[in-house]
């Protein structure tokens, strides 16, 4: 299963964006997916992930901001992200935990204060 992120861009300090990570293959068989995020000068951290029962385990800085969801029949999974803040800028990343996947290639999310 390839993985492919989108939505990523420019945003104002409290605004929105959707992010989209698309699979090429069937979504259903990966039990756990999760996004991450890469901020400058930071490790890869794990912001939420969420089973095919649609268990979701937030990352605390990002709790009621951020909203994970999936689609099994599309082979999407996404995060709505609001109330944007400086710190939320990075690369977006999601990945198939269970079972694993290779990474996609990332989605930019810049936030401007």
């Amino acid at each position: 299963v390839q993985l492919v992120e989108s939505g990523g861009g420019l945003v104002q300090a409290g605004g929105s964006l959707r992010l989209s990570c698309t699979a090429s293959g069937t979504m259903r068989e990966i039990n756990t997916m999760a996004w991450y995020r890469q901020s400058p000068g930071k490790q890869r951290e794990l912001i939420a992930p969420i089973t095919n029962g649609d268990l979701i385990d937030y990352e605390d800085s990002v709790k009621s901001r951020f909203t994970i969801s999936r689609n099994d029949v599309k082979n999407v999974i996404y995060v709505q992200m609001s109330s944007l803040k400086h710190e939320d800028k990075g690369v977006y990343y999601c990945k198939g935990l269970v079972p694993c996947t290779t990474w996609g290639p990332g989605t930019q999310v810049t936030v401007a204060s």
